[in-house]
């Protein structure tokens, strides 16, 4: 009896075993195999693969970054080499525009505008058209006007350069101011007939006389060119008894521009500097 209340005691301990404690045995037996937890939903032994999978992201992770910084370095390598090109053209470029003349521009600019011009003249030409009036028409009003008063200043003083150039000037101021005498003209041709052409055998001195208007016209111009000179700067007379308070002749001018702005302000310093009486 005892031993069969014995069995029976284990057999009721055996039935009132609880579900939990069932599934927890069942999860503890299965979780070697790697068996999902229904509750969980994760492999109980999967630990060991999760390890072995960071390394290999990592390794994808630095691959990745220095993938990128390679192609960074590229990229810069390329710039570095086609600023490098960019810069020898320039250089090249530069050297040759020293080498040319230095009017070169203008130059090539006139070139430009007539291969232009012809070009323009070509298809005035092809449609029957008058080149003149077509470009008369492409003018404005301010440039005609800017132009025809260019042309009204006939002779203008651009400066002295030389003398050749300054007597060929006074001779065609001269000249434009002579008013012929168509009259007189006349009466002289039948006064001397051939003779008023001379030729290499003619002898003229003193068989000409000037004209009282002739004359008092000389002594006009002569007037006027003696006035326009006065008004020309001249050299200033150098004076050996002036004192010496310059070191070259620059320091001579700038002393006295010095002088003539300031001297009525520094004269009674420079009286008691000569006297020695300076405080």
């Amino acid at each position: 009896m005892a031993a069969s209340s014995g069995a029976g005691s284990a057999r009721g301990r055996k039935r009132k075993r609880s579900p939990c404690a069932m599934a927890a045995a069942a999860v503890s037996e299965l979780g070697g195999l790697g068996v999902p937890d229904p509750e969980c939903g994760l492999f109980q032994g999967s630990s060991g693969s999760e390890e072995e999978a960071r390394p290999g992201s990592a390794e994808a992770a630095a691959a990745q970054r220095r993938e990128e910084r390679l192609r960074k370095f590229r990229e810069l390598h390329m710039k570095r080499n086609e600023a490098r090109r960019l810069n020898h053209q320039e250089v090249v470029e530069e050297d040759k525009r020293l080498k040319l003349p230095a009017n070169w521009e203008a130059k090539k600019a006139r070139l430009e505008w007539e291969l232009k011009v012809e070009e323009k003249k070509k298809e005035c030409a092809a449609r029957g058209e008058d080149y003149e009036r077509v470009k008369l028409l492409e003018i404005s009003a301010e440039d005609a006007e800017r132009w025809e008063r260019k042309k009204k200043r006939k002779n203008p003083d651009l400066g002295f350069s030389d003398y050749a150039a300054a007597q060929l000037r006074q001779y065609q101021r001269l000249t434009r101011q002579i008013k012929p005498d168509l009259e007189q003209y006349e009466k002289l041709k039948e006064q001397y007939g051939e003779a008023l052409y001379p030729t290499s055998d003619s002898l003229l001195h003193g068989t000409h006389v000037p004209s009282k208007e002739g004359v008092d016209r000389m002594v006009a111009d002569l007037e006027k060119q003696i006035e326009k000179r006065e008004k020309y700067s001249r050299r200033r007379p150098y004076n050996d008894d002036a004192d010496i308070d310059y070191i070259n002749e620059r320091n001579a001018k700038f002393n006295k521009k010095a002088e003539r702005f300031y001297g009525k302000y520094t004269a009674e310093i420079k009286q008691n500097l000569e006297r020695g009486t300076a405080v």
